[in-house]
């Protein structure tokens, strides 16, 4: 996997669980658990003397996971974590040595930095992925709005004073590339073998991150006469109408189409953070994009996917 590759996997996931695991033996079930609340990544930090033989047991077991080295505080824990089946490094602060190990062995490497001064430090690098740490200590979603102006190149990994209440402020952060932090997989949980809840509080914020709403229903008609008329009715219930070329939108909730269009019946659209995150999440639902749907902003990302599959006699999209 590319580095470039990589990072759009981070994306995609979106959430890199921060492991601190005491007890290597336990290492294999955690992945599990963790691969089973939907989030097949795991950031093994340097904390414990069990992370190295931790990586080596979760890369051996499933090397279908995403398996990286975080508090990785010089190159010699970065070597060490490498030969472990470590796929990425994660340090706390900008370390000049280690960065520049992990670049002269193409190993992506992620420092944390917490300052415009630090940005820059990276970037003089090459690196254009960050580590905003600690985030909430730092200024949060607040700060990284700020510092999307003049980095708008940037991407971060946030990490530090984050969980489930504040997660949905940082996913609809466009400079945020995934998102960090220990309460999916608290340590005590490891250590009393509770990898269920582990699981459930990983898809729990699974579904958070989404940010998943209704955004309006489209109803199919056969006309555009038929389309006023039901306007017409829609109308007598206090809705505006505005009227468009293909449809006929009442207020922003109810799309009445000029003529049918996908969908047996209508179609549905739903409101998220982030489309193609989201398209990742419900791809790997058993859900596939009629990819002649897609529409794209100028920066590539999606603006609009329709889905294969209808629900309830609705086919339905998603839209940011």
């Amino acid at each position: 996997m590319t580095k470039e590759e990589l990072f759009k996997t981070f994306h995609d996931i979106g959430l890199v669980p921060v492991v601190k695991i005491d007890d290597a033996s336990k290492a294999e079930r955690l992945a599990k658990a963790m691969i089973d609340g939907g989030i097949p990544c795991a950031e093994v930090t340097f904390r414990t003397d069990a992370a190295e033989e931790a990586i080596r047991r979760m890369t051996k077991a499933y090397p279908e996971m995403l398996v990286g080295a975080g508090t990785v505080i010089n190159a010699k824990l970065a070597e060490k974590a490498v030969n472990a089946g470590a796929r990425f490094i994660v340090s706390p602060g900008f370390n000049p040595e280690t960065v520049q190990w992990c670049l002269s062995h193409n190993i992506p490497v992620v420092p944390g930095v917490a300052t415009p001064s630090e940005i820059e430090r990276g970037l003089s690098y090459g690196l254009d992925v960050l580590k905003f740490f600690p985030s909430e200590a730092s200024g949060g979603v607040a700060m990284l709005k700020d510092l999307s102006g003049p980095f708008s190149q940037v991407k971060f990994m946030t990490t530090g004073g984050i969980n489930i209440n504040n997660l949905p402020e940082y996913a609809k952060c466009p400079n945020v590339l995934a998102i960090g932090g220990s309460w999916m997989v608290k340590s005590d949980l490891i250590a009393n073998d509770k990898f269920d809840e582990i699981t459930r509080l990983c898809k729990e914020a699974v579904i958070k991150l989404q940010g998943i709403s209704l955004a309006h229903i489209g109803i199919n008609l056969p006309d555009a006469k038929a389309a006023s008329e039901a306007a017409s009715d829609f109308a007598k219930l206090g809705l505006e109408i505005n009227e468009g070329n293909s449809s006929i939108f009442m207020n922003k909730d109810v799309e009445l189409m000029k003529k049918m269009y996908l969908g047996t019946n209508g179609h549905i659209a739903f409101r998220c953070y982030d489309v193609d995150r989201t398209i990742y999440f419900l791809k790997n639902k058993g859900f596939t994009v009629n990819e002649s749907t897609v529409s794209k902003d100028a920066k590539g990302n999606t603006k609009v996917a329709y889905f294969n599959e209808e629900l309830a006699g609705f086919a339905f999209h998603l839209v940011k």
